[in-house]
């Protein structure tokens, strides 16, 4: 049952433009404005992922308007690796509205600019030094699963999913830990709220707190991610105040939700697989091999390109100015890519594009695997067998990130 909340404004008001056929506008599900009470992989996905390969969908993009939807992996990376005919540039639209200009770095950047922002932030997600992270990170999660590991139950979400992945960011970043809440609080605004004016609130009050935190490191430079942003300089230059608010609002948003989601999701698959569970307690080292199955089946993060130069794709002919979503989750699901791709296979070990393709891929992603590897590796030595509390309702956001929002757990507690 897909519910629809409160819509953006706009969103479903937009005018579909002339060069788009009637016959390929479809309905979308995974969009911002929507929520569900069943698991969205279970039938969903499934059904998008079996539909037209191409299509065109009203409200598609977060902040307004529709876009183009294309379900093959093939499709997905050609348009990744096109910097002719599409542009990362502006695909957030976060600065625009508040009145701003800067670019989420290195995100919205496309080649060749987008080469040395990268080649900046490379260095501080290294598999070595995120390797090296490991002692640390497994202290987080084993303090957060200590707060409830005698209760017999918890709040997945809430106490577990949402605050790990926060405290290792501030960790990383030299914040201040009291201020999880508050950052877990903007986070929803940001990326799960369909009333523009909490996405609009949220954003500002993000620029303001980075900007805040660089000022201080300018000030007093430290040894952190933040300091790093703070004292940088590329091409010989320091970087401009822009660049910093980029970069800073980008680390942001990477670290914190893409986690969170992808740890729910996960541990709902082995609430609702025992047999699953089961394995992987009883063959612990398989853990690395199933965490790439289940980003696989699981991928849950649309981006967005911007056409620059009419080109045709899958059949249809996009125009300058028309959005294109980048959905991983479709892209995980394409049947000619993938045998049987609705199935979960612990032992698949699949080449998978959940964090993106080409010189956008995910550049947190070792950070990633390593905080998904360390909390079912911590979690299933902690925990006893446990399952989603019986009669529970589970709500999921449908996009642009697909989460749960609530996750109760229940075990047996001797």
């Amino acid at each position: 049952m897909v519910l629809d909340a409160r819509r953006i404004a706009f969103d479903l008001e937009q005018p579909i433009p002339e060069h788009v056929p009637a016959d390929l506008v479809y309905d979308y599900p995974l969009t911002i404005a929507r929520k569900t009470t069943e698991n969205p992989f279970d039938r969903i996905i499934p059904e998008v992922a079996a539909g037209p390969i191409a299509f065109y969908a009203r409200g598609a993009v977060p902040t307004g308007g529709g876009g183009w939807v294309f379900r093959r992996a093939e499709d997905l990376r050609a348009i990744f690796k096109d910097t002719e005919h599409f542009t990362a540039r502006g695909w957030t639209s976060l600065s625009g509205l508040i009145g701003e200009s800067w670019l989420m770095t290195p995100v919205e950047y496309d080649p060749p600019e987008h080469g040395p922002f990268r080649a900046l932030l490379n260095p501080l997600f290294t598999p070595q030094r995120i390797q090296a992270l490991d002692a640390k990170v497994r202290e987080y999660v084993r303090s957060y699963i200590a707060k409830f590991q005698d209760r017999g139950q918890c709040e997945f979400m809430s106490e577990f999913a949402f605050k790990f992945p926060i405290t290792v960011f501030l960790e990383l970043m030299g914040l201040p830990h009291d201020d999880v809440d508050q950052l877990l609080v903007w986070e929803h605004g940001l990326l799960h709220e369909p009333d523009f004016d909490k996405i609009v609130q949220a954003t500002r009050s993000v620029h303001n707190y980075l900007v805040e935190k660089l000022e201080e490191r300018r000030r007093n430079p430290q040894d952190d991610f933040l300091g790093v942003v703070a004292t940088a300089e590329i091409d010989g230059r320091p970087l401009t105040l822009d660049e910093q608010i980029g970069i800073a609002f980008n680390l942001y948003t990477g670290g914190l939700d893409t986690v969170s989601t992808n740890i729910g999701l996960h541990f709902r698959h082995l609430a609702e697989n025992q047999e699953h569970q089961t394995y992987l307690r009883e063959h612990p080292e398989q853990i690395p091999l199933a965490t790439e199955e289940f980003l696989r089946a699981y991928a849950a993060v649309s981006t967005f390109r911007i056409c620059v130069k009419e080109t045709e794709v899958a059949g249809a002919r996009v125009m300058p100015g028309d959005r294109v979503v980048m959905s991983t989750t479709l892209a995980c699901r394409d049947d000619q890519k993938y045998d049987n791709p609705n199935e979960v296979r612990l032992d698949r070990g699949p080449q998978h594009d959940a964090f993106a393709f080409g010189p956008h891929r995910c550049i947190g992603m070792h950070l990633a695997r390593r905080e998904l590897h360390c909390a079912i590796e911590e979690f299933l030595k902690a925990i006893p067998q446990f399952q989603i509390e019986p009669g529970a309702t589970i709500i999921s956001t449908l996009g642009p990130m697909i989460s749960p929002e609530t996750l109760p757990l229940v075990w047996s507690v001797d």
